[in-house]
């Protein structure tokens, strides 16, 4: 097959997804209530934790690192919030194909559209624990104001990216089973050397090296403007770059790989 047809197919099976969008929905939204299926309170359960969870951990950290309350809550209460959304996406990425193997095996469909829907069943998960966020900042009545708009801009960056991913480490994980808990121990300790729990600033002069951390990107261009701050074009052009290595290689591997996924389940 030429490369000129690689490129034809892969782009019909990303219009073929995209069209099957409402299908999407419709199986993320049945992994939702599955998955918390006899629950009273059901995904807000999880919202629940987390609140507790950054509530616990405000107050002591504040105090490890002698930070006000005020200052140091939001600051908590978003990351925890994103990184959750996060290390899913990737943790879910490398199960987009194998846990649909029985689908893929018995009906030709395209690939694009499971990844999508595992992009729409986290978002329903982040969509719950955005409570948490409205309830730091109601509490300490404070509001990020007119730059929060900012955030616009970085969410289609975040959906590229869900996306790719999605492609690029289901394929992988397909074909190399041993890929998934290594991807999870690499977000264990991205955890640690990400600015989650602890701030940028706490890193004094060493703090210019953060920017080569993806995930200090990523979170950055959402969390700094929702904290009230407009993140530097440093932040924005790792974003950026980062992003496009992440959607090559994705792209690259897919092109390849499609014609091979259904056999490696």
């Amino acid at each position: 097959m030429t490369l000129a047809s690689r490129h034809r197919f892969a782009i019909a099976d990303m219009r073929e997804g995209l069209r099957l969008w409402r299908l999407a929905w419709s199986l993320a939204w049945l992994d939702i209530r599955l998955r918390y299926r006899g629950s009273m309170l059901g995904p807000f359960w999880l919202t629940i934790s987390t609140g507790v969870m950054v509530a616990s951990l405000g107050v002591l950290y504040s105090a490890l690192f002698k930070m006000s309350l005020r200052e140091y809550l939001p600051f908590l209460a978003l990351s925890q919030v994103l990184w959750a959304f996060l290390a899913t996406q990737v943790s879910e990425s490398c199960a987009v194909f194998t846990e649909a193997e029985a689908v893929i095996r018995s009906v030709r469909m395209s690939f694009f559209m499971f990844a999508i829907r595992i992009l729409m069943r986290n978002v329903l998960v982040l969509a719950h624990n955005i409570c948490v966020i409205v309830a730091v900042f109601l509490f300490l009545r404070i509001w990020p104001g007119a730059n929060a708009l900012v955030v616009v801009l970085a969410l289609p960056l975040w959906i590229a990216n869900a996306l790719a991913l999605s492609m690029l480490l289901g394929g992988v994980c397909a074909r190399f089973r041993d890929i998934m808990p290594i991807v999870n121990s690499v977000m264990q300790i991205a955890f640690f050397l990400t600015p989650v729990i602890w701030k940028p600033e706490q890193l004094g002069v060493h703090a210019r090296w953060l920017p080569l951390n993806p995930f200090f990107d990523l979170l950055e261009i959402v969390r700094g403007p929702l904290l009230g701050e407009i993140p530097p074009l440093s932040i924005w052009a790792g974003a950026l770059g980062y992003s496009a290595v992440l959607c090559g290689l994705s792209w690259g591997f897919f092109l390849r790989a499609r014609g091979r996924i259904a056999f490696w389940m």
